[in-house]
């Protein structure tokens, strides 16, 4: 029942999740900030089972450190990706899958802004916007219909706040936090959090 989106810009890729944190029919809070920073110009959001999502997420974030402290470089985007790809699909075919979904967002001169989704059967796909969840199925068409290569960080954010606003109007969960982050060349910033979504002019 969770939702993450990610939208990528001229310069910039902003990725948002949901902040529900639920257990069977229970809701549990409202604050689960579900996004993992894996280097200084590089982030994922994620869901899934819980468990998963906090040991598979720390384990990326700690490996990918691990990595740089050993060969005194960091990895490219793409290797970030396809390292957390090859973990996916090691542990798939291992007694203890992790059953986790994310997209990977990066941004650096060499490579642009890039988005990776990424799923629990480790598939990869580099995409110029994503979403998982039931969100998807009411935001794919928005995001098909005003993406362009030349978006600016605002009309990103924007972008992913009429998602935002279609899903808490249009599906039957209730979803009424989300945060969004946005991923550039000179970090990772959080953009406010969006409990109430602006509607962007079309």
């Amino acid at each position: 029942m969770e939702c993450l989106f990610g939208v990528t810009g001229e310069d910039c890729v902003v990725i948002a999740a949901d902040c529900t944190s639920a257990h069977s029919i229970s809701v549990m809070k409202h604050d689960q900030d579900k996004m993992i920073k894996i280097g200084s110009n590089m982030a994922a959001v994620i869901c899934g089972e819980h468990g998963d999502t906090a040991f598979f997420g720390e384990y990326i974030q700690k490996n990918i450190a691990l990595y740089r402290m050993r060969h005194q470089y960091s990895l490219s985007i793409n290797g970030a990706a396809n390292f957390t790809r090859d973990a996916l699909a090691h542990y798939l075919r291992s007694r203890t899958p992790y059953s986790v979904n994310l997209l990977l967002a990066g941004c650096n001169e060499e490579e642009g802004a890039s988005l990776y989704y990424l799923d629990y059967l480790g598939t990869m796909a580099k995409v110029p916007f994503a979403a998982h969840g039931y969100g998807g199925y009411f935001s794919l068409s928005i995001m098909d219909r005003l993406h362009r290569k030349d978006l600016s960080r605002d009309e990103c954010v924007n972008i992913v706040r009429e998602c935002i606003k279609e899903v808490q109007h249009r599906l039957i969960i209730n979803l009424p936090t989300f945060k969004i982050y946005v991923v550039t060349k000179d970090g990772v910033v959080s953009a406010e959090d969006s409990t109430d979504a602006t509607p962007m002019e079309t």
